[in-house]
């Protein structure tokens, strides 16, 4: 907020370090927490200890070098503008502000700025988030949801820290689970279809419990049941030989068929407001990666083992140099020529870079995944990209409900649509009993609203690396750590200045101070809208959505202790009206805002 103020003090303390020929360390500002005055912080410490390593510091140790440093700067500032004091405290230096500007500041900063309050700048560089990326030939179920979300929320976050930003997603359309599903299809179920978009998808994941069942064998089954799998086995394979040959039938079948996930895909995409900007396929690279192997055997990178019957390698802590084993050894192509996730994933990751120009890759995977996205990532390192240090793997933990954990084999997984529609449903209901003026028009869509952000704010706000036992009871909580608890912040801030009748041209066209006692609800309100740049760049620089997540509530829980304890359009004073009026937009827009990056919407009522 007091950015200007900041780097003209920047430039003083600049100008005095060279004068006296000290070696100024790059100043970091943190805020000091409110204790009667907000204020900004920095310290000498860098910069004393960079002195002493060049012989210089008048022989004083660090620490009483850092604070004389600090001593003097404070004397040669004297008394800027827009700074109440400077204070210069062991080492450290601190400003403080008039209490009042600072509170009027943030909130006209806020106000002035809308949903761009908290934008960072550009960063000049390019990130690609993959995510939305399940199996085809599946349904998407309550997993799929929580990688989605994750990947959307770090989308979002990254674009609007200021980097550029592009959404990819990688579905998986190769493999044995996938011929599974073709080879039942056209044995037991073609043209048995059905039309929903939504029903279709389910009934693949059916078709594919129901042959994973025939074709598994079982306890003391009998001879002809053993002939009859084993049947069954013979088909499969001469399914995946035709596929992998290129037959033109089942090519088309296949392509039919993922055409079906597809649409179900998408259209739960633009249900969550999903738009993917890249959409690559595993079947594209699996041709190309082979090439990449060759290429890595050639650079010496990877060793072929297939004349004495053994896969291509790459020896990973031996070509990096390292004694401990770290990354072992990986497998970048079968024996017989076939690849594998890792091959593929290293052949996308060059597209990324070459064609896609990108600084920044984020894989929003599972957490089984990690050593094969460390693998990887170093030979991408070995293979020559720079870019291989800004590869991250974001990983996450599992998702299962109260009645245990979900496995597709067996058919028994969660769906999202089916958890979507029963949120629905019961925020409908909870209207109906509390809010039964709502006009009927509206009803649905705030159901939506509400039922899709209890979803996703039960994802984001627990640990990316931790397991969830999701419980659609708790998740549509209106009162604790929850999605609607955060939405009906946002509701009550737009009843207020409904009730006032204050419109946003009036919100621009005014500036009324803080210049009274601020109670300790403004104070904690504040204090909370000023984080939210800072909450911005932590979570995109960490790829955290948590952070977001967390700091969402935070500011969430501070307005409705705000909204129960300081009377507003009441305010017996008209400046003190006019004051909380502008706070209560400013807390508005600072909520809607870290629900857009959460994924989450707005909704004017409740």
């Amino acid at each position: 907020m007091f950015d200007q103020e900041r780097q003209n003090i920047e430039t003083r303390i600049t100008a005095f370090c060279q004068q006296h020929d000290i070696p100024l360390a790059a100043l970091k500002w943190l805020p000091i927490p409110f204790a009667g005055e907000w204020g900004i912080s920095t310290s000498f410490f860098q910069t004393a200890a960079d002195e002493a390593r060049a012989g210089r510091g008048q022989g004083l140790p660090v620490p009483q070098r850092a604070g004389q440093i600090a001593e003097q700067v404070r004397d040669f500032l004297g008394q800027p503008a827009g700074i109440s004091r400077i204070e210069a405290t062991k080492g450290y230096l601190n400003l403080y502000f008039v209490t009042g500007e600072y509170a009027r500041r943030v909130v006209d900063t806020v106000l002035a700025s809308g949903p761009d309050f908290g934008r960072g700048a550009a960063k000049n560089e390019r990130v690609m988030v993959e995510y939305a990326q399940p199996n085809t030939h599946h349904s998407f179920h309550i997993g799929h949801f929580r990688n989605t979300i994750l990947g959307e929320s770090l989308a979002r976050l990254v674009d609007f820290a200021g980097f550029d930003t592009v959404r990819a997603s990688y579905p998986g359309d190769l493999g044995l689970g996938v011929i599974t599903v073709l080879w039942a299809y056209d044995k037991f179920y073609k043209g048995r279809e059905p039309q929903d978009i939504h029903e279709r998808g389910q009934w693949l994941l059916k078709i594919y419990a129901e042959a994973t069942n025939l074709l598994t064998a079982k306890e003391n089954e009998t001879p002809e049941e053993t002939a009859q799998r084993e049947a069954h086995e013979a088909e499969r394979r001469e399914l995946y030989r035709k596929w992998d040959a290129g037959d033109p039938e089942i090519r088309q079948l296949w392509l039919e068929t993922r055409e079906w996930s597809l649409e179900e895909l998408r259209d739960i995409l633009t249900m969550m407001d999903v738009k993917i900007d890249v959409w690559f396929f595993e079947s594209d690279v699996d041709e190309p990666s082979k090439k990449i192997v060759d290429e890595l055997i050639r650079r010496g990178i990877a060793e072929d083992e297939r004349p004495t019957g053994g896969p291509v390698i790459v020896k990973i802590d031996e070509k990096l140099g390292l004694a401990k084993e770290k990354y072992r050894t990986a497998v970048i192509l079968r024996s017989d020529g076939t690849t594998l996730y890792l091959t593929k994933d290293l052949a996308l990751a060059g597209q990324k870079f070459d064609e896609f120009h990108v600084d920044r890759s984020v894989y929003v995977v599972d957490n089984r995944q990690s050593l094969h996205f460390q693998q990887a990532f170093a030979i991408l390192k070995l293979w020559g990209f720079p870019q291989a240090e800004k590869c991250f793997h974001l990983a996450y933990g599992f998702v299962s409900l109260p009645e245990g954990a979900m496995s597709a084999r067996r058919g028994r997984v969660v769906l999202f649509k089916e958890v979507y529609d029963e949120a629905i449903q019961r925020v409908l209901a909870e209207i109906a009993e509390k809010n039964p003026e709502m006009p009927a028009g509206q009803r649905e869509t705030v159901a939506k609203q509400i039922g899709l952000g209890a979803m996703a704010y039960a994802m984001l706000s627990v640990d990316n690396n931790k397991d969830i036992i999701f419980d659609i009871n708790e998740a549509l909580n209106f009162d604790g750590r929850t999605g609607p608890y955060i939405q009906n912040a946002h509701v009550r801030a737009n009843s207020i200045l409904k009730k006032a009748s204050i419109t946003n041209d009036q919100l621009q066209g005014t500036s009324p101070n803080f210049d009274y006692e601020l109670t300790k609800h403004e104070i904690d309100l504040i204090e909370q809208v000023s984080r939210f740049p800072a909450a911005v760049e932590q979570a995109a620089l960490e790829y955290r959505p948590l952070v977001m997540a967390t700091y969402a509530y935070e500011l969430a829980n501070a307005f409705h202790s705000f909204y129960h304890a300081a009377p507003v359009i009441q305010a017996e004073q008209a400046d003190v009206r006019e004051a909380r009026l502008r706070l209560v937009a400013a807390a508005r827009q600072t909520i809607a805002n870290a629900l857009r990056l959460l994924g989450i919407q707005a909704p004017e009522i409740m």
